[in-house]
């Protein structure tokens, strides 16, 4: 499906499946390679990516319409949309402003942690010992990598929208997924791989329980772009013509695929290796690199999976970048190339702080945030921004949003800007009414309760990333 040209200088994708590729690129990050196969190893495997799924298609996929359909109406980035449909000073805090600057402050630190995968692909194809801690305390090579990912970022985003965001998309997603299978295939045939994909498939639904619901609630909430003013950015982008509603369960679809193949490539090697499936963060810097190390041909198959996490940064940061760049578009008129070039400066010099906060510059890795409502503070530059914008303020941003586009915008606007793509979701068809109802009440009490929880009303926080 072809999509015309845009008439006005904000550009517009050239195509559905550019578009996709885009979104979905957007969607698909660390958190889907690094974050899902741990959080699933702490929350008894199998059944736990059954309540996953469940959350991604009844929540994440029509969240995802209403930030979509909220772009296309207005035809603005995310500050424009709220100002345009007219946003109190409130909504436009605590949605539009504190989206762009979640988008902002996340890459900021998003550039350090994908400098690091650059790191661990010479790592790997060089042989070295070096422990992670080291690696990471070395603030002078942190920040040149996080420079050249940032560049790199940059060089796409000033492109513009068909001319680099989605020609990148179209190549960097169908990589990101043979990649994806060669370390899964060389994983899965490994000896002993088998304990691990029967713990990965085989559903233990004792070990589910309702924290166990807010942490697959969290998961498909945070993989998904959901709270970052990135779904409306790209929705804006779409004309009229385009199918946001299948494009939509695409890009659900596809978040939800790689963040399943990652399971395929990290359980079984962690099972054939006698790791701990429950390691947390450690898994992918720390543990993995050792079994890479075992393996036959564990060099290249290393250097591959790194690869793969650099791709998936790449095209999650160029939707972080293009959200602060397009307010200046949009708001300021300034060019693509003066806006990227801009906001890029300003994220890398952000972002050394982070770079340094891992045992490089006392200050900053030993600087904390305590809040009344975690157990202990949050220690060390990025971590602070970590949760700050890449856990709490996203579901802040994402319950405004939803209440914002169902109630004060109205739940049948959105419907009928679905509908001007598809006849299935015209008003009154039980499809209409059947998700009027969750973007109007599910949503939000979904949203609700994963913000009651970070704050700790049920006693457990689900985190986030």
């Amino acid at each position: 499906m072809a999509i015309n040209a845009s008439s006005d200088n904000r550009g517009q994708w050239g195509s559905k499946f550019g578009f996709i590729m885009a979104a979905a690129g957007s969607a698909v990050g660390l958190g889907n390679i690094w974050r899902f196969p741990y959080i699933t190893g702490e929350n008894g495997g199998g059944a736990f990516v059954l309540v996953y799924l469940l959350c991604v298609i009844l929540i994440g996929v029509p969240l995802l319409f209403t930030e979509m359909g909220l772009g296309r109406m207005t035809k603005k980035s995310t500050i424009g949309a709220f100002k345009d449909t007219g946003a109190n000073p409130l909504f436009m805090g605590l949605g539009a402003i504190l989206a762009l600057a979640v988008s902002f402050f996340v890459l900021s630190f998003y550039g350090n942690i994908a400098g690091w995968t650059i790191g661990y692909i010479g790592k790997s194809l060089t042989g070295s010992t070096q422990s992670f801690a080291d690696f990471a305390a070395d603030g002078g090579t942190a920040i040149a990598l996080m420079g050249v990912f940032t560049i790199a970022t940059i060089l796409i985003v000033r492109l513009g929208v068909s001319g680099g965001i989605e020609k990148a998309a179209k190549i960097l997603m169908p990589v990101l997924f043979i990649l994806i299978a060669v370390v899964a295939i060389r994983s899965l045939t490994l000896e002993g791989a088998m304990a691990g994909v029967e713990f990965y498939l085989k559903p233990d639904f004792s070990k589910i329980d309702g924290n166990s619901v807010l942490a697959a609630l969290g998961q498909a909430f945070f993989s998904m772009s959901i709270g970052w003013g990135i779904m409306i950015t790209y929705g804006s982008y779409l004309p009229k013509s385009a199918n946001i509603v299948s494009s939509g369960v695409w890009v659900g679809f596809m978040d939800a695929g790689v963040a399943l193949l990652a399971g395929f490539m990290i359980f079984p090697a962690v099972f054939a290796f006698g790791m701990d499936p429950a390691a947390g963060p450690a898994l992918v810097f720390e543990i993995l690199p050792v079994v890479f190390a075992s393996m036959p041909g564990g060099a290249i198959i290393g250097a591959f999976f790194f690869l793969l996490l650099l791709v998936a940064a790449l095209t999650s940061s160029v939707s972080m970048l293009e959200v602060p760049a397009s307010y200046f578009m949009d708001e300021k008129k300034w060019s693509r190339s003066k806006s990227a070039w801009v906001v890029g400066g300003l994220l890398f010099l952000v972002g050394i702080p982070s770079a340094l906060s891992h045992n490089s510059s006392e200050f900053f890795t030993n600087m904390s945030l305590p809040l009344p409502w975690l157990d202990e503070p949050k220690v060390g530059f990025q971590n602070i921004l970590d949760y700050l914008f890449g856990e709490f303020f996203i579901v802040v941003v994402a319950l405004v949003t939803s209440i914002y586009a169902a109630w004060k915008i109205g739940a049948n606007k959105i419907i009928d800007e679905l509908a001007e793509g598809s006849e299935k979701f015209q008003s009154g068809t039980a499809k209409a009414k059947g998700l009027m109802f969750f973007i109007k009440y599910i949503c939000p009490l979904v949203i609700l309760a994963v913000l009651l929880n970070m704050l700790g009303v049920f006693g457990v926080f689900a985190g986030g990333g």
